[in-house]
């Protein structure tokens, strides 16, 4: 069964990582999918690998006016839009005594009001069943040293999904958001051989289930969501960490051997 039958996403920062984990998945689910990024060649690479039913745009969520040209030419393309991923965002290290304004800025401009104008700018082609979908972090909750803006910035959408819950509740459009916990992407820097063992073995033993995500695992919660199958399923988040927020002591570091 295909869940996502006839229907048309937009999802931002779907070139790579869970973004364009999720498109594939999308189209192989029925749907028909607008992917943005700001890097030409790595869109053409992924339009290439996704077919016929993709369609890629260049995009700055930074940019209002790019989003809003973005939407247009999405609805160009193919027509409606039935679901939204405000999935694009960037991390960054923002110590306290060694961050600057622009650095600090910048974080919050693409994950806070980048998402928002995500949102705004597809708005008027949003129908009563309509699904949005916001991406967060666990590193909203974690506390982690040196990446405040970025905390900062994942909380700050943790409100947003509450507060567009309710604000377009009277549509029929449903609001929600998933929370990603560590996961293979690009967003860590090189995610393959040597470093991709040192990064999972400095982060795994923190884990419950001891290993870190990757992102067709997101992709699936992310397909929920869009679904019909949440459609009373709104407001609220969806997990996908492996248990580090809900169950730290039953990571590995805090396990004990028991005598047999």
């Amino acid at each position: 069964m295909e869940r996502l039958n006839g229907k048309v996403a937009f999802i931002t920062g779907g070139n790579s990582g869970i973004g364009l984990a999720t498109a594939r998945l999308f189209i192989a689910e029925g749907a028909k999918v607008v992917i943005t990024g700001r890097n030409e060649s790595k869109l053409a690479a992924a339009v290439e690998e996704l077919g016929v039913n993709s369609f890629a745009v260049r995009m700055d969520t930074s940019d209002p006016a790019s989003m809003d040209a973005a939407v247009a030419a999405a609805i160009d393309k193919f027509g409606k839009l039935d679901v939204i991923f405000a999935n694009a965002g960037i991390a960054g290290s923002t110590p306290l005594g060694k961050t600057t304004m622009e650095a600090f800025d910048e974080i919050m401009k693409t994950n806070v009001t980048g998402a928002f104008f995500t949102v705004q700018a597809a708005l008027p082609q949003l129908k009563s069943g309509a699904s949005v979908i916001l991406n967060g972090s666990v590193l909203a909750s974690l506390g982690l040293s040196g990446n405040a803006a970025y905390a900062a910035s994942k909380g700050a959408v943790r409100s947003m999904v509450r507060a567009l819950a309710s604000e377009l509740s009277p549509r029929g459009i449903r609001v929600n958001m998933v929370v990603p916990g560590a996961t293979v992407t690009p967003i860590w820097g090189e995610t393959t051989g040597d470093a991709l063992t040192k990064l999972e073995a400095s982060l795994a033993p923190s884990i419950p289930l001891n290993r870190m995500g990757n992102p067709d695992e997101i992709a699936n919660a992310v397909l929920f969501l869009a679904s019909d199958e949440s459609s009373f399923v709104h407001g609220t988040e969806i997990v996908v960490d492996g248990g580090a927020t809900s169950s730290p002591m039953g990571a590995p570091i805090y396990r004990q051997e028991v005598a047999g």
